[in-house]
């Protein structure tokens, strides 16, 4: 069954490595479910339901890519996604987090379509590849400002705005050991280094008694007080299109990078550069995103540490299946991922931070024309708090510095509609 499923032979490989892979991947990505609980919470959802939303469209993510597109490549709410759904929509604009939901319950229907009319590569061709990059740059440096606010390193300061925090406090002690920790284990390739990170300080904290403990595991909590909560017809308010958008974008963005850094990695992609069954793959993304907004958490999309699972050998989408069961008994665990401070999960988001700045090398800094919009994006994210204002002004000023300097050649018709668009809804709304 398995052969006829997942085609192991044709792959080169067999499901003791395909098991392995799928228990690499899931220990590298299993942070998500003390992170996730950790930022929706503070919208005012129920953090037990948050976390069994995000190991219910977690698995059905992963389920959905092995199925559809047997791929190895597992999903989960995504990180910079679920902060923008939290600090931007729910506590900066003031919306609540059923109108939340419903935003992205919209942008996934409009991935789905958009997967469906093979509209999306128009799209990604559309958007240049440094803007691409600075886009993940700057929910980089907008994770890192969350992350070290959480820790109580950065803290506001009323002359400044911001400022340095109590560094003598336990929680930021054990933020920045928990970071260390990480960078060591990372520079050492040890499997599963924020996990790893995050339950070393929640130990640490427990036995200094700056946290307390709250259990192992139990039965799961009740899903009722997310699931199908979600406000479609708040969510459709015009102040709104712009979220939907940045939620559709970040999410188009993200999972093209994924998997065709992943389809490499895994030597999944022809000679010619052409991925087999990209088109599956990001209907079983948009999918998951229906399915994960139903549920009651933020958008779910592919994550790039399945490329740990093939670095271990897992090359079909029975690496994901593994993934989705693994994701199934941590339901069990919720006592658990009560037990972790914010200040645990701070290093792990600093660090996710790192990894998505490094987009920043593919710039070319020479050419005023690229580097101005790219910092002005990377920069806007953290400083406005808003993903979708850093789009917007990266947007405007990447068309703005083309055609000012006589190199309107360069641009194309959506990204110009797409700065016109952010020009409107900014001063509009």
């Amino acid at each position: 069954m398995l052969e006829r499923l997942f085609q192991l032979k044709a792959h080169d490989t067999t499901v003791r490595t395909e098991i392995l892979a799928g228990v690499t991947t899931f220990l590298t990505m299993a942070y998500i479910l003390f992170v996730n609980p950790s930022i929706l919470g503070e919208t005012g959802m129920d953090k037990g339901a948050v976390f069994v939303a995000t190991c219910l469209a977690a698995a059905f993510g992963s389920a959905v890519m092995g199925l559809i597109a047997n791929y190895p490549i597992a999903l989960a709410p995504g990180m910079g996604l679920n902060a923008f759904f939290t600090y931007t929509v729910v506590l900066g604009m003031g919306h609540t987090w059923q109108v939340a939901l419903g935003a992205v319950f919209l942008s996934a229907c409009l991935f789905f379509l958009l997967s469906i009319f093979k509209i999306r590569e128009w799209i990604i061709n559309s958007i240049p590849l440094e803007l691409r990059s600075a886009i993940a740059a700057g929910i980089g440096l907008f994770l890192a400002l969350i992350a070290l606010q959480n820790a109580g390193i950065v803290a506001a300061n009323p002359a400044t705005m911001v400022g340095l925090g109590d560094l003598g406090s336990p929680a930021a002690l054990l933020a920045i050991l928990g970071f260390f920790l990480i960078i060591a284990m990372e520079a050492l390739r040890i499997t599963g280094a924020v996990l790893i990170s995050i339950l070393v300080v929640t130990l640490l904290s427990i036995l200094l008694g700056v946290s307390e403990f709250g259990g192992l595991v139990s039965m799961p909590p009740s899903l009722a007080p997310t699931f199908l909560q979600l406000d479609i017809a708040g969510a459709l308010d015009v102040g709104l299109i712009s979220v939907i958008f940045a939620f559709l974008f970040v999410d188009l963005f993200d999972n093209s990078g994924t998997l065709i850094a992943v389809a490499k990695k895994a030597g999944l992609m022809r000679k010619d550069g052409h991925l087999p069954k990209m088109g599956r793959a990001l209907i079983a993304d948009s999918t998951a995103a229906l399915g994960g907004s139903l549920l009651g958490t933020s958008t779910t999309t592919s994550y790039i540490e399945s490329a740990a699972g093939v670095s271990a050998g897992g090359r079909t989408g029975l690496t994901a299946i593994v993934v989705a069961v693994l994701f199934l008994f941590a339901l069990f665990f919720a006592p658990l991922a009560g037990s972790v401070p914010a200040f645990a999960t701070a290093p792990a988001l600093l660090f996710v931070a790192v990894l998505m700045a490094s987009g920043m090398a593919e710039i070319d800094w020479s050419d005023i024309t690229i580097a101005a919009p790219v910092v002005v994006t990377a920069l806007a994210m953290p400083l406005t708090y808003s993903i979708a204002t850093g789009i917007a002004f990266g947007f405007i000023t990447w068309v703005a510095a083309k055609s000012l300097a006589g190199r309107w050649r360069e641009l194309n018709g959506m990204l110009v509609a797409l700065a016109v668009f952010c020009v409107i809804k900014l001063a509009l709304f």
